[in-house]
């Protein structure tokens, strides 16, 4: 069921993105990737959380088994995506957290939402959550290399690396606004470097 909750997410944004290319001639949204986190990943989460391996539990206590991240060209974009997202009436909105307006200390910026999806069955309806995290692009390459650099490593020189990120960040966040500003109004201004 986490499947086809995704499905049908993935099939309602495309759907999205598509109408806005009809009627904009742009689209808010460069890619998604999805993913359904592995068995092994969904019963050590649990173990984590002191709960017990079962389907029942992860159903109750578990709201990433499935997930989408959906990477769009401008800040604004992942907010209009957003709206469109939460008026479509038969989803819920179940959590929702804005790491872009209020970023995390490490400098990690991004939009996560919780959504509860309608899953038909023969007998009835049930919602399962897909967790949405919305990026800009140059937010989803910070993400993707503290990841890959910082948190599956455990380097011996965290804190430098920590706040070396920190720095790219702001670095990448700079160059974000002067792309944007040039989307806006056709003109790049000069870029001073940090």
């Amino acid at each position: 069921p986490y499947q086809d909750a995704m499905a049908n997410l993935m099939t309602r944004l495309d759907s999205l993105n598509n109408d806005y290319r009809r009627k904009y001639k742009n689209y808010p949204i460069h890619h998604m990737q999805e993913r359904i986190k592995k068995k092994e990943s969904i019963e050590e989460k649990l173990r984590r959380k002191g709960c017990r391996v079962s389907a029942e539990e992860a159903r109750e206590n578990l709201t990433d088994i499935a997930g989408i991240r959906i990477i769009c060209y401008f800040e604004e974009d992942i907010y209009h995506v957003l709206e469109r997202i939460k008026r479509q009436t038969d989803i819920l909105i179940l959590q929702e957290k804005d790491y872009i307006r209020q970023e995390k200390e490490n400098g990690y910026r991004s939009l996560h939402i919780i959504v509860g999806i309608p899953v038909y069955h023969i007998d009835g309806m049930d919602y399962y959550p897909v967790e949405i995290q919305m990026r800009t692009m140059a937010m989803d390459l910070w993400a993707s290399m503290e990841h890959r650099v910082c948190y599956k490593k455990l380097p011996e020189h965290r804190d430098e690396l920590a706040e070396a990120f920190c720095q790219y960040a702001d670095i990448l966040g700079k160059i974000e606004e002067q792309f944007e500003a040039y989307n806006e109004t056709g003109m790049l201004e000069e870029i001073t470097p940090a």
